[in-house]
């Protein structure tokens, strides 16, 4: 789920940003561009936590511009198969419903929901065990398990079930 690891990218840092501050300029600049990026290999950056060493500058030529090899330490968040997720649910349709854990889109078919449950259609597409007491709908917590991922280059998707033992609806906005 979530691992604490070294990355290496190469910062390419215009010369206005020289100076003093270089190195300050040089880490908000590598902040604002890893930050909530997605690489299909690691996972989603979540922090940067520490700058493990900044290499020796190269200058471009006929721009000015300087290319810095940056190696840092970073949080990354990445889905597996077989694990279990909380989250909450942003669409719902026939066809199942999508929920977010964090960056992470999770799909889950209605053959992935437990059989006592019916999709119901209107305002507020749901679904709705047959007696009423348990219903998915838009903005739902949930617990779900991942059973597939399919790695992009800049992406990550999710197949979930919650027809399994302990998982399904957590908190209902219905109820609240």
């Amino acid at each position: 789920m979530f691992f604490h690891i070294i990355l290496e990218r190469n910062m390419q840092l215009h010369p206005r940003y020289f100076g003093r501050n270089l190195r300050d300029n040089l880490v908000s600049k590598l902040m604002k561009d890893v930050e909530g990026t997605c690489s299909g290999r690691h996972g989603f950056v979540v922090a940067v936590t520490g700058i493990e060493n900044i290499g020796k500058g190269l200058i471009r030529d006929g721009t000015g511009f300087v290319t810095f090899p940056v190696k840092y330490q970073c949080v990354v968040f990445r889905p597996f198969k077989g694990e279990i997720l909380e989250a909450v649910v942003t669409m719902v349709n026939k066809m199942g419903f999508f929920a977010e854990a964090g960056p992470v889109q999770i799909f889950v078919s209605n053959h992935l929901i437990p059989d006592n449950m019916e999709f119901q259609s209107g305002d507020m597409p749901n679904y709705t065990t047959s007696d009423g007491s348990v219903k998915i709908q838009k903005d739902s917590e949930v617990r779900l398990k991942i059973i597939g991922t399919r790695v992009d280059a800049t992406e990550i998707f999710c197949i979930g079930t919650i027809k399994d033992d302990f998982l399904g609806v957590i908190n209902d906005p219905a109820t609240m």
